[in-house]
């Protein structure tokens, strides 16, 4: 979901996730032949190094080699990132001093062996801050990020690189590249003239500084925030826990108990925030919970995120202006489905009328039954007691199907009926792990058993690790150089049980745990010949997770996986048809504290002048579009990491509402086809969506899988919203 990137350099993105393929042939590619005898030339031509760190050293092992987790610590880290930085340097000195004419082999081929060494750390590096996140990890964090990010400055402010990807680019149809070399080097030349490579020298100075600055703002921002949501509310007696499930109690009980106190213990996390506000009868309570969750980053203590935000801003907005740009916006969308801020607001204003409308009406059906105003603590709760009414559903009914274990072989299960992925747990101890949580499986092709890659599964929170759900790829399948597997995984922030106790999650849960594995079948499934086709526009990325969360609640997963855990009992229909007579329900409250968030982010980006005082920017903000006063943005400014951490989702958060248009008309096809496993769509889908990369444009690809542009009517229909 949320991909931290490292750097960018020259086009090539040394990213923490990154698509990745298993072989299937796509058109536009290089014969088996060219591709040898170009690896042969960029080899020939790069410097022959031994890399001195043991963290920099080619991973050995089964399975291709894998990460050596068990040896990785700060210092060696530190260490390996350093030298790491020294030798990519060197490599790319030889390819932009090369004295022979440029060619796709010595300039784009050399570029994409360039650096690996230090991609391997990169990929240590991205896991040890983001999933165990130590002071002596952060430490790391804080000391690197900017050597980095100047350092990808520097490749892409070397003008005689430049010249040769640009020479490349330009003669690639007399040169008589294929269509995916064409891709690279033109998508390559274009990304060192976004990021300052046509800059004069006192311009490439300037942005130097400006990026340095902001890696340094980002890794400050993402830390404060950590450390805001390592904090909780102490319930000292039972009747402050009254209403809540019994997992939930068990869990705030057991949560309690690991950091030695008394009671209950409501961790400052979503995952244990939103069961509380949905069914905690203490409202006094629910407002201190809600109160403290709400305010991470925003407390005008050490850990306070609003002149972090405040800089971050003026250092986007300095950048845009000296890169030719009116604001950060238009800047950052150049390489989008969208490609303005316009087209975006289109969607989002569209979406956002009628979703207030919604919400009027839920707030007087809360009304109704509370007798009193619905304050954003009361909305959660309130709109349980409504769904009891109208649909006889009680979200509690629903979770003892849900068993996290069974859930993922449901997830597992629909790989395999989809894509042909089979997902077996490694030998105990063959594959190292970072966290003793982690579960490590082998993905195999059903058809003939052939090896695709692992799949690395880390599901529970922990002091350090960063809150939310994302997906992440150590190494990508790439054919330029021999055939590399995928290294995939995915990272959720499940409360643990104790002693063995199983695992139930909500249904927003499940659906999250699918959404982020369809990043995972992104990765497993795509086809292309250079990793620097992986990546796809961020207005895509999220359309193939966002899709294969409608398969949870799909009869056969339901029937074969998703059972009672104490009776093993398949969930009866009328309790299914219950879920989708109320599939509509609460739409106003989801579309609006997600779409107020990216309306927000929008204005914030699209801004002349950037705001000084955030929290007043983010409250003048909200006034303008009319947020109801009973909901809070999903993600305020202060704790926004999607927006702060990277540049990553900056004006870009509407990518959401974006793919979902996409992800509601592929749904709508494979339903009308009578089978949500349709073999014959699900293979195209694969093959077209998931398979190319960004070897294609992305528009045209959904139009050749789908036979027309997406219709926004399937998105309004599946949030319950006047299509016309």
């Amino acid at each position: 979901m949320h991909r931290r990137q490292l750097l960018v350099a020259g086009g090539s993105l040394l990213a923490l996730s990154a698509c990745a393929t298993n072989g299937l042939p796509i058109g536009g590619g290089a014969p088996a032949a060219t591709l040898a005898a170009d690896a042969a030339v960029a080899r020939a031509l790069l410097p022959a190094q031994t890399p001195q760190a043991e963290l920099l050293q080619v991973w050995t092992g089964p399975y291709e080699g894998v990460p050596p987790w068990d040896r990785v610590t700060a210092p060696k880290l530190k260490a390996a990132l350093l030298e790491g930085i020294e030798l990519r340097r060197a490599e790319y000195t030889v390819i932009a001093d090369n004295p022979e004419p440029p060619t796709f082999a010595n300039t784009m081929v050399a570029q994409q062996m360039a650096g690996q060494p230090l991609q391997r750390a990169g990929a240590l590096f991205g896991v040890m801050t983001s999933n165990i996140g130590s002071a002596d990890y952060q430490a790391v964090d804080r000391e690197i990020s900017p050597l980095l990010s100047a350092a990808g400055d520097e490749i892409t402010f070397n003008e005689r690189l430049f010249a040769r990807v640009k020479a490349v680019a330009d003669g690639a149809a007399a040169a008589g590249l294929s269509a995916e070399q064409t891709r690279l080097s033109e998508r390559a030349r274009d990304a060192f003239i976004r990021n300052g490579a046509a800059l004069n020298a006192a311009g490439k100075a300037e942005l130097g500084r400006i990026n340095t600055a902001l890696s340094n703002a980002f890794t400050s921002f993402g830390q404060k925030v950590v450390a805001d949501e390592n904090a909780w509310t102490v319930i000292p007696n039972e009747a402050g826990v009254a209403g809540l499930p019994a997992s939930n109690k068990a869990a705030a009980a057991a949560a309690a108990r690991s950091r030695n106190v008394e009671g209950w213990a409501i961790v400052n996390t979503r995952s244990s925030v939103d069961p509380f506000l949905s069914f905690a009868d203490d409202r006094a309570l629910r407002e201190q919970v809600w109160r403290k969750f709400v305010n991470r980053g925003d407390n005008g203590d050490a850990n306070d995120t609003n002149a972090t935000i405040a800089e971050i801003v003026r250092l986007r907005q300095e950048r845009a202006r000296l890169l030719g740009f009116a604001n950060h916006a238009e800047w950052r969308m150049q390489d989008t489905m969208a490609n303005t801020p316009a087209a975006a607001m289109e969607l989002m204003n569209r979406v956002w009328a009628p979703a207030k409308a919604r919400v009027a009406e839920e707030v007087a059906d809360m009304r109704a039954i509370a007798g009193h105003d619905i304050e954003p603590w009361d909305y959660l709760y309130y709109s349980e007691k409504v769904r009891k009414q109208k649909y006889d559903l009680d979200q509690n009914e629903l979770k003892p199907y849900f068993e996290l274990n069974n859930v993922k072989r449901g997830a597992f299960h629909m790989a395999g009926r989809l894509y042909g992925f089979d997902f077996t747990p490694v030998p105990a101890g063959s594959v190292p792990g970072f966290h003793p949580d982690v579960e490590v499986f082998e993905v195999t092709n059903k058809s003939d058993g052939s090896h695709v890659g692992l799949f690395y599964s880390d599901d529970f929170s922990r002091a350090g690790k960063r809150s939310g759900a994302w997906a992440t790829t150590y190494r990508s399948y790439s054919t330029y150089d021999g055939v590399k597997n995928v290294l995939s995984s995915n990272n959720n922030n499940f409360t643990k049980a104790e002693g063995g106790q199983p695992i139930l999650i909500s249904l927003d849960d499940a659906e999250t745990l699918f959404h982020e594995f369809g990043h995972a079948l992104h990765s497993l499934s795509a086809a292309y010949t250079y990793p620097a086709l992986g990546g796809t526009p961020r207005d895509y990325v999220e359309y193939p997770s966002q899709v294969h969360e409608h398969w949870v609640l799909s009869r056969p997963i339901l029937d074969g996986f998703m059972r009672h855990y104490q009776t093993g009992e398949a969930m009866p229909q009328a309790l299914v048809d219950k879920v989708e007579a109320a599939s509509t329900f609460n739409q106003g409250y989801a579309t609006v504290s997600y779409l107020s968030s990216a309306l927000v982010d929008m204005d914030l980006h699209t801004r002349a002048t950037p705001p000084t005082d955030i929290d007043a920017f983010e409250r003048e903000s909200l006034a303008r579009i009319g947020m109801p006063r009973e909901i809070v943005m999903r993600h305020r400014l202060p704790q926004f990491n999607h927006l702060f951490t990277s540049d990553a989702y900056s004006a870009g958060y509407y990518s959401y509402l974006w793919s979902e248009v996409m992800d509601a008309d592929t749904w709508a096809y494979f339903e009308e086809s009578g089978d949500v496993f349709n073999p014959d769509i699900a293979a195209r889908y694969k093959a077209i969506i998931l398979a190319e990369g960004n070897t294609t444009d992305r528009g045209e690809a959904y139009r050749r899988f789908r036979g027309r542009d997406p219709d926004v009517t399937a998105l309004l229909k599946v949030r319950g919203f006047p299509t016309s």
